[in-house]
Parts: structure tokens; sequence; C-alpha cells
């Protein structure tokens, strides 16, 4: 779609995923056919993973071009960085970090 992936990591309950946005395409339509094809994949991996899917929601941050080295590091680092903070108290403190109004019972699966 062209939208070339920098770097994709993630831990037991979520992914990251730092990649260019093409102009030619919305967040929207990358994401749905990102998941789709994704979970496709999966099941192909194990018939444990025969009801594999994802959340229907995201969350979708831009990135400063001069932070592109320090997100990267934090994807890489996931594993080390959950051991201290939950994805769900990370996720909640990011939202309120960038005052994005949201109401906890549609927040979660």
């Amino acid at each position: 779609m062209n939208c070339p992936s920098l770097i994709v990591g993630g831990y037991h309950d979520h992914v990251h995923i730092l990649a260019l946005l093409s102009k030619k395409v919305t967040l929207v339509s990358l994401l749905e056919q990102l998941k789709t094809e994704s979970s496709k994949w999966m099941k192909t991996l194990s018939p444990d993973l025969k009801d594999f899917y994802w959340q229907d929601g995201y969350g979708a941050f831009s990135v400063n071009p001069a932070q592109v080295e320090v997100v990267s590091n934090y994807i890489l680092r996931q594993k080390e960085h959950h051991k201290k903070k939950s994805f769900q108290d990370e996720y909640r403190s990011f939202l309120i970090k960038y005052k994005v109004d949201f109401d906890e019972k549609y927040v979660w699966d």
C-alpha cells in the first residue's frame, strides 16, 4: 500500500508499528488491510490460532521525524518496558498525555 514499515514489534497483548503513511492511503484503510491480512496469516500458523482476531479499535500517533530513532528504540525494548508498566497503563497514560478524550468502557475489548 506504499506505506513502508520502519520497525514492527510488541509484546504479549499488543503490536507497535512505526510506518510511513502514503499520501494516497488513509490510516483506517491501511489498518483495516493490515489487520485482515495478518489475521489470515496468523490462522495458518497453528490450529490453536483458528479463532485469532484483532480487537476492533487501534491507537495511532504521529511521530516527529526527529524522534524516529527514539520511537524505534522504544519499540525494540517492549519486553523490558512492560516489566515496569502494563500495556493498559501505558496506553491510558498516552491518551492523557496527548489530551485525547476517552471513555474507559470503549477503550478495551
